[in-house]
């Protein structure tokens, strides 16, 4: 029996892919990459979860809907599937702290800076990048950590330094952040959330 994880998406899917390429290399023994579940019907992460032939489900907040019953539809989609882990993987949706409670540090994200630098509400994607660019620092890098009440607030499980380099433009900045930090960093802070789990449901009482 391994961990079941749930990787939650809203776009392209470059780390889930990074996730799912990790376990088919046998890089994350103690977990199962068991549903995606995106909160954007036209995810491209959606076909990527086809392909590697993962069940995948839509839950799209409505217009005006309060975020409570889109949490509460979300939490049912993860019961139903038996998930103990959540993975975000470029969720554009902040999750609340009593949504939080149901996975007490088994939720990790990853972001793409070294926080506590570029971080919090409203620095996601290319904007995190554009920051860094604009402030001027040497070395960015991405952080893995686990998901509390305050977006990028969690413990951090593991960071990696990646370097700025000349003309770097966000676009060309975010790749390199991508393929040397954030692809390598996720894996293996899954395989280790994954093992916590394990070890704790076979830990006798």
């Amino acid at each position: 029996m391994k961990t079941r994880i749930a990787v939650l998406v809203s776009g392209g899917g470059t780390n889930l892919q990074a996730l799912i390429d990790a376990a088919g290399r046998g890089e994350i023994p103690h977990g199962e990459i068991a549903l995606v579940v995106s909160n954007n019907a036209e995810a491209y992460a959606l076909q990527r979860a086809a392909k590697a032939g993962i069940p995948a489900a839509i839950c799209v907040r409505e217009k005006g809907e309060p975020r409570a019953d889109f949490e509460a539809r979300l939490l049912e989609i993860l019961r139903e599937n038996d998930i103990e882990m959540l993975i975000l993987a470029g969720f554009m949706a902040i999750l609340s702290a009593e949504f939080v409670r149901h996975y007490p540090e088994r939720i990790i994200n990853v972001h793409p800076a070294l926080i506590p630098s570029f971080c919090g509400e409203g620095f996601y994607g290319l904007r995190v990048h554009r920051a860094a660019l604009d402030y001027g620092v040497k070395v960015t890098g991405a952080t893995v950590h686990y998901v509390n009440e305050i977006p990028d607030g969690g413990r951090i499980i593991a960071q990696k330094a990646v370097d700025i380099l000349p003309g770097d433009t966000p676009e060309t900045l975010q790749r390199r952040v991508m393929e040397q930090a954030e692809w390598i960093l996720l894996p293996r802070a899954a395989e280790s959330v994954a093992k916590e789990i394990m070890d704790h449901k076979e830990a006798p009482l």
